[in-house]
């Protein structure tokens, strides 16, 4: 397969598990979007000028269906204040941990790599989170008396449980890409290579 080929088929992955996922955001099985966003800049370093816009495009047109089904006019909802449009840089700060990775190992995810993986996934969602969660504290309605205090509660409440979902879902792609590589380790080492190039 070629390096394109194989960066469609990751892009097309990521879409349609953030899609599956993002669709049920409350739901059994949790969104897994800040993750995919993690892993697009980890796999779609040299396609990001066109790859995040589109993926952060299709994040928003599924919160469009999602409150449409419920009936609800997008642009009134509860959610989309001001501070949605901060998920935008919380996105992209996920996809710059990817990215970071990426250059930190070169491509090549082992196992003895785990702990910038870690460091990574935790410092990215960390970001994310501060960005998401401070810009719907900060600039939604939906506090009526926003205080520093009740931010950090917030955010410190809330912080765990998205790290740990995106270093579940990133865990996943981890040990995937690590099988993969020994299933397959001259088109793994291709696709390492080949991400600085174009």
């Amino acid at each position: 397969m070629s390096t394109a080929a194989s960066r469609a088929a990751i892009l097309t992955l990521l879409a349609a598990v953030m899609v599956a996922t993002r669709l049920h955001h409350f739901g059994a099985v949790p969104d897994a979007s800040w993750a995919m966003f993690f892993i697009g800049g980890f796999y779609l370093q040299r396609w990001t000028r066109w790859a995040f816009p589109l993926l952060a495009a299709l994040a928003v047109f599924v919160d469009w269906l999602v409150i449409r089904g419920q009936g609800l006019d997008f642009w009134t909802h509860y959610c989309v204040s001001p501070g949605y449009w901060a998920l935008l840089p919380a996105h992209l700060a996920m996809w710059s941990g990817g990215w970071w990775l990426q250059r930190a190992t070169g491509g090549r995810v082992q196992w003895r790599s785990a702990g910038l993986l870690l460091t990574s996934v935790v410092v990215a969602a960390a970001t994310c989170h501060l960005l998401a969660q401070g810009g719907f504290y900060w600039l939604a309605d939906a506090v009526a008396e926003p205080t520093l205090a009740g931010w950090w509660k917030n955010y410190t409440d809330w912080l765990p449980a998205y790290v740990r979902v995106s270093a579940m879902y990133v865990g996943i792609a981890a040990a995937a890409h690590v099988a993969l590589a020994r299933l397959w380790p001259a088109q793994a080492a291709a696709l390492a290579d080949a991400r600085g190039q174009d």
